[in-house]
């Protein structure tokens, strides 16, 4: 499928969905954002040890794409994490486990912040390396392939990993033996302190995908609708025939880089931040939810009272379950197969 025209900047896209499916939309991101404030405070009180990386202000993204997966998709993504797992349907308590180090995480407290992972939601991690899960996004494609399936593989990543050369080895095999992969850009505008515009040669950055031939879209990602609606066309057209598709998504993230990062730091002003929280996505889906009388105030309060109960939840099983005992080193080491 050839792609279409494009303009230089995201156009917002209308989606028909349901009352039902804009409260979940709605859960999620206020899931993510709930449970990452409690984070943060965690962190600051040395609850969590290690590195922490955020991912408020991007919830739409995460919760516009993986709303569209089935259960048997697969999804792998990078070191800002938390809120993916939490939009695939991961347990609060399992993650807040893991982000403690204890044995009730997702990974039994060995991976931490940077590498969630649950084989049961297909959900293939967290991983640390810049730019080292784009190319493990393909293998998967083509194992999809060569089993004749049709789920699909949702490859998630930052705006600064495009200017890797597995990016482009990943997507030229993707187009080249029609893998069914949806690679997304996660475009906050930094690579930790740097700009965009300091380290890519485009700034428009969907259009490495005509590169390989292969459909690509710039999308609003403060609007958890367009958000899911080019989630949508992208998954439709990978399950057809194996079609491959680039998307960058515009998002910002309103803390800095990592828990070590200050909220503004020093390459980025404070009217900078202040005009993006203008488009809080949270805010945004609820302010459209209320005008169409989807939603009341005190419908929202509950929601959120409801969730804040839950974070505090995960955190008091973080806090009971155990750490591991130091044999445990010594364990999930090396695979073990049937002689």
């Amino acid at each position: 499928m050839p792609p279409k025209k494009k303009s230089d900047l995201p156009v917002p896209v209308k989606a028909e969905t349901s009352a039902a499916l804009h409260r979940e939309l709605l859960y999620s991101m206020l899931l993510q954002r709930r449970f990452e404030e409690r984070c943060a405070e965690m962190y600051a009180i040395g609850r969590i040890g290690g590195f922490c990386h955020l991912y408020i202000g991007q919830e739409a993204v995460s919760t516009g794409i993986i709303s569209q997966l089935r259960p048997d998709d697969y999804i792998i993504t990078t070191y800002r994490d938390h809120g993916q797992a939490l939009a695939r349907g991961m347990s609060p308590r399992a993650v807040m486990a893991e982000l403690f180090g204890r044995q009730d995480g997702c990974a039994k407290g060995k991976g931490g912040s940077m590498h969630m992972f649950d084989k049961q939601l297909g959900f293939l991690g967290g991983h640390g390396i810049v730019g080292g899960h784009i190319p493990i996004a393909a293998g998967v494609g083509f194992a999809i392939r060569y089993r004749g399936g049709d789920q699909v593989i949702v490859c998630f990543m930052g705006e600064a990993a495009v200017n890797n050369g597995a990016f482009h080895e990943a997507l030229n095999m993707a187009a080249l033996w029609k893998l069914p992969c949806l690679f997304v850009i996660e475009n906050n505008r930094y690579g930790m302190g740097t700009a965009l515009e300091r380290a890519s040669a485009i700034h428009d950055i969907y259009k490495r995908g005509a590169s390989y031939d292969m459909p690509r879209d710039v999308v609003d990602g403060q609007d958890v609708l367009a958000v899911r609606q080019a989630a949508g066309e992208a998954i439709a057209r990978a399950r057809q025939d194996g079609t491959p598709t680039l998307l960058e998504i515009r998002t910002y993230r309103f803390m800095g880089h990592s828990m070590s990062d200050a909220v503004s730091g020093t390459y980025r002003t404070k009217e900078e931040l202040e005009q993006y929280l203008k488009r809080d996505p949270i805010a945004l889906h609820r302010q459209r939810m209320e005008d169409a009388g989807e939603i009341t105030a005190a419908d929202i309060a509950a929601m959120d009272d409801q969730i804040k109960q839950l974070v505090q939840d995960s955190i008091d099983f973080a806090e009971a379950s155990p750490e591991l005992p130091l044999e445990a080193l010594l364990e999930d080491v090396l695979v073990e197969t049937a002689s």
